[in-house]
C-alpha cells in the first residue's frame, strides 16, 4: 500500500511539472502564453501544417520551399513572443529583432531564383512573392492591408497553376487552396489582434536588441526559470538632493524679491530697436537640432535589397530560350526556333530583343525600357512585373497579359487584329493599330472603371473622363 501511495506522489509530482510548461494544461497556457501567441500557435497548428503537409506529398522543390517558409513563420512567432513580455522598443532596436525574419524572407526569394529551370518554377514564384508579407510587423498602422497586397502578388502564380492542373491533378489544386489560407487567416488574425500594428506588452521590460522569448518547452519538460531581474539604478545622493532643493524653494519664498538680482536691459541693448546689434561679431546661437528617429537598420522587404548584378545570358536551356539580366544590348536575336520552344526574358534593361519564326510562348519578366519584336506566338505573350515596355507583333498572336507592369505600347500587325489583350494591376498602356498608310494610331487601354450592383450582381463598365 505504502508503495502504491509513492509510486501515485511521483506521478503527480511529474504532472505538476508538466503543467507548468506554456500551453500545456489548463490555467497553464494562458497564464505562460499571451492570447495572442496561442492564436498564433492555432494559424501554425492549422492553415500552416496543412500546406507543410501536402508540400510533402507534392515533394522536390515546393517541399524544401516549404521548410523556409515554416522557419519564417517560426521566426516571426519569436517576435511576437518576445513583443507579448517586453514594451515597445526604440526604432534600431525593433530592426535588429526584425533581421531574422527579413533574412529568412531573403532566403525564401533567393532560392526562387537559383531555380528559375524548375518545373515548379509557378508555386516558387506564388510563395516567393508573398512571403514579404511576413513584414507585417513592421507596418504599422496598416498591417493588415499590406498582407492583402502581397497576398495579391501571388494571385498571379497561383492561377496559372489551377489552370495548368484543373483536371489533372487535384494535390496541386488543394497545395493553392492550403497556401493562400495561411494568409486570409493572417489577415483576420492581425484584424483581431494588431489592427494597427504589433501589439506590446505595456507591464514588461523595454525590448532591447538581444531580447530573445524562451523557446517553448516540449511535451512534459518544465520551462526554464525566468533569467535574474535587471539591476537596480544608481541612487543619487539623497543629501545633494534635498540641499538642492531646499535652496530651489528658498529663492521662491523670496516674493517679489527674486526679481531684485536681475539686470535692467535698455532700449540700446535690445536687437529689434537696435539692428546694428546683429552685425556684431560672435557666432549665433541656434537652439538644438529637432529629434529625428534614427532610420532601421534592415529593409521590412528585402526583396529591395542590393544584391550583386548577374551575368548576362542568353542561351537555350532544353526548350527554354533564357535571356537575362542584359543592359544596353541593342542587337539581340533570337532566330533558330520550333513550335515547342518558349522564350523567358528577365531582369533586361535598355535593350532590344528580336525572336524569329513561331515560337509557343514569351513571358517579359522585371524589365525596363524593353524592346520587343517577333514573328508568331501560338500561345501567350505575358509582361509581368516591368516598366516602359514596347511589344510589336510582325505576325500572329492569340493573347497578350500585362500584369502589375507600369508603361506597355503593344504594336499589333494586320493580321494580329483579333489578339485579346488582358490587363491587371498596370498603367500607362496603349495598344497600336496599323493604318492603311502604314502608320499606327494610338488607343489607350482604360484604367478606371465603375461597378455598381443591379439587383442581381455586380456590373462593371468603363468608367469615361470628360476633361
Amino acid at each position: 500500500m505504502e508503495r502504491l501511495v509513492e509510486r501515485l506522489e511521483k506521478a503527480v509530482e511529474r504532472l505538476e511539472t508538466v503543467c507548468q510548461g506554456p500551453g500545456m494544461c489548463g490555467e497553464g497556457s494562458s497564464k505562460g502564453v499571451a492570447q495572442y501567441v496561442q492564436a498564433f500557435d492555432a494559424l501554425l497548428s492549422g492553415p500552416v501544417a496543412e500546406y507543410i503537409k501536402i508540400s510533402k506529398e507534392v515533394g522536390g522543390d515546393v517541399q524544401k520551399h516549404a521548410e523556409m517558409v515554416h522557419a519564417g513563420l517560426m521566426s516571426e512567432r519569436a517576435l511576437l513572443v518576445v513583443a507579448s513580455q517586453h514594451q515597445q522598443p526604440a526604432e534600431n532596436a525593433f530592426s535588429a529583432l526584425l533581421k531574422p525574419i527579413s533574412e529568412q524572407i531573403q532566403v525564401v526569394q533567393n532560392f526562387r531564383e537559383k531555380n528559375r529551370g524548375s518545373k515548379m518554377f509557378n508555386h516558387l514564384s506564388a510563395v516567393s512573392e508573398s512571403i514579404p508579407a511576413l513584414g507585417w510587423v513592421a507596418m504599422a498602422p496598416k498591417p493588415g492591408p499590406y498582407v492583402k497586397e502581397m497576398t495579391d502578388a501571388a494571385m498571379f502564380y497561383t492561377n496559372r497553376i489551377l489552370k495548368e492542373y484543373k483536371d489533372v491533378d487535384k494535390k496541386q489544386v488543394d497545395w493553392v487552396k492550403a497556401y493562400l489560407s495561411i494568409w486570409t487567416e493572417l489577415q483576420a488574425y492581425i484584424k483581431e489582434y494588431h489592427t494597427t500594428g504589433l501589439t506590446w506588452s505595456k507591464t514588461g521590460p523595454v525590448a532591447t536588441e538581444g531580447a530573445k522569448a524562451a523557446p517553448a518547452a516540449p511535451a512534459g519538460v518544465a520551462p526554464p526559470p525566468p533569467g535574474p531581474p535587471p539591476p537596480p539604478a544608481p541612487v543619487s545622493s539623497s543629501t545633494d538632493d534635498s540641499a538642492s532643493r531646499s535652496a530651489l524653494f528658498a529663492q521662491i519664498n523670496r516674493g517679489e524679491g527674486i526679481t531684485s538680482g536681475l539686470r535692467h536691459v535698455s532700449d540700446d541693448m535690445k536687437t529689434h530697436k537696435n539692428p546694428a546689434l546683429k552685425n556684431q561679431g560672435g557666432p549665433v546661437r541656434s537652439g538644438p537640432k529637432p529629434f529625428t528617429a534614427p532610420k532601421p537598420a534592415c529593409n521590412a522587404n528585402p526583396s529591395q535589397t542590393t544584391s550583386p548584378k548577374a551575368p548576362p545570358l542568353l542561351e537555350l536551356e532544353g526548350k527554354k530560350w533564357r535571356v537575362e539580366n542584359q543592359e544596353n544590348a541593342t542587337n539581340l536575336v533570337i532566330s533558330d526556333t520550333e513550335l515547342k520552344q518558349v522564350a523567358y526574358v528577365f531582369k533586361c534593361t535598355n535593350s532590344t530583343l528580336q525572336i524569329k519564326g513561331k515560337i509557343n510562348s514569351i513571358t517579359l519578366d522585371n524589365c525596363k525600357k524593353l524592346g520587343l519584336v517577333f514573328d508568331d506566338v501560338v500561345g501567350i505573350v505575358e509582361i509581368i512585373n516591368s516598366r516602359d515596355v514596347k511589344v510589336q507583333v510582325m505576325g500572329k498572336v492569340p493573347t497578350i497579359s500585362i500584369n502589375k507592369t507600369d508603361g506597355c505600347h503593344v504594336y499589333l500587325s494586320q493580321s494580329s487584329l483579333d489578339c485579346e489583350i488582358v490587363s491587371a494591376k498596370s498603367s500607362e498602356m496603349n495598344v497600336l493599330i496599323p493604318t492603311e498608310e502604314g502608320d499606327f494610331t494610338e488607343f489607350p487601354v482604360p484604367e478606371q472603371f465603375k461597378t455598381v450592383w443591379n439587383g442581381q450582381k455586380l456590373v462593371t463598365s468603363v468608367t469615361e473622363i470628360a476633361g
